[in-house]
């Protein structure tokens, strides 16, 4: 089968490769999935720069596939079932951006038939982050949710999320087209950082108290403003950041009473991701959850789309067709 690689940290022109490697045979409590779309997040480009894990590294944690074998204990049925993976590449050396995966059965989830495998590629990482960040501090439901960066890739599943549970949004963006895709996942009002001030806007939308709640991408970006803009014992749920190192104003926050949680979508409590595949599997089901689906690369040109997903500049999920 054909994968894509890489032994080194460096840019992707520079270390992912092409190679051919024999189709792995699941073991016990897998399932081989053969692979049709592979989705690249942010994450992966981060991992591919810091350098690799294992002495060759197959990225990509999410995609959308068919399983083929099983292993020992997975009910043969499942052969031929149409799946959306999910962590494949996490403390893994062997990730979606192959021909063939073969992982943990439980991490290879049935996918509607009324839904791609582009679109299943971009389920993983995306969708599970948005429905954790909108559920972690409990109901939404008549609260005020700032979601930064309303058009990402997490923002965008997070707004149709929160709007669908009862939750007034407002989302950030960076320009009118951005704007457009976030009003048309839910979002009721949009910040447009790039041209006027968040706290400015938000009180201008729902008063000087401010949000209840920011779903935050970019703690390192935004940590200096929370207290102009969310209320006195208002939560912050961080989900990514710029930088891993920051100046926090600590000594603002204690005295705004502010909330701050993080998590990782790599880890989330076995109880939080059951429940979060089975309202995405109704709502996949339903037809209610809208995909975007930025660009589409072939697996030889997977540099050029980990270079597209660094570049920050489209609106949408990239995948990779191996």
């Amino acid at each position: 089968m054909r994968v894509a690689c890489y032994s080194a940290a460096g840019a992707a022109s520079e270390v992912l490769r092409i190679a051919e490697k024999p189709v792995p045979i699941p073991l016990q409590n897998e399932v081989l999935v053969r692979v049709y779309a592979s989705g690249v997040n942010p994450s992966d480009v981060k991992t591919r720069r810091s350098g690799a894990a294992y002495p060759e590294v197959i990225p990509h944690s999410d995609g959308a596939g068919i399983i083929e074998a099983v292993g020992d204990g997975v009910d043969p049925q499942r052969i031929g079932e149409r799946v959306w993976l999910w962590n494949a590449a996490w403390k893994r050396a062997h990730g979606t951006a192959a021909e063939y995966v073969a992982l943990p059965a439980r991490q290879a989830v049935e996918l509607p038939e009324n839904t791609s495998f582009e679109e299943g590629a971009c389920l993983g990482i995306p969708v599970l982050t948005a429905y954790r960040a909108v559920h972690f501090a409990g109901s939404v439901q008549g609260l005020t949710l700032l979601v930064a960066g309303g058009a990402g890739a997490v923002g965008h599943y997070a707004c149709q999320m929160a709007a669908a549970a009862g939750a007034t949004v407002l989302a950030t963006v960076s320009s009118d087209i951005k704007a457009r895709e976030a009003v048309r996942a839910g979002a009721a009002h949009i910040v447009n950082y790039r041209h006027e001030s968040i706290a400015d806007r938000v009180h201008e939308i729902v008063g000087p108290q401010g949000v209840d709640r920011v779903l935050e991408v970019d703690l390192a970006a935004n940590a200096a403003g929370y207290t102009s803009y969310v209320r006195h014992d208002g939560a912050v749920i961080v989900y990514g950041s710029g930088t891993w190192t920051t100046h926090l104003p600590l000594r603002d926050w204690l005295v705004h009473g502010l909330s701050l949680s993080l998590f990782i979508v790599y880890e989330l409590p076995d109880e939080i991701r059951e429940r979060a595949i089975a309202d995405v599997t109704e709502w996949l089901q339903e037809g209610r959850l809208m995909h975007r689906i930025a660009a589409r690369y072939s697996l030889a040109d997977i540099a050029q789309a980990h270079e597209a997903v660094e570049g920050g500049r489209l609106i949408g999920n990239v995948v990779v067709i191996p």
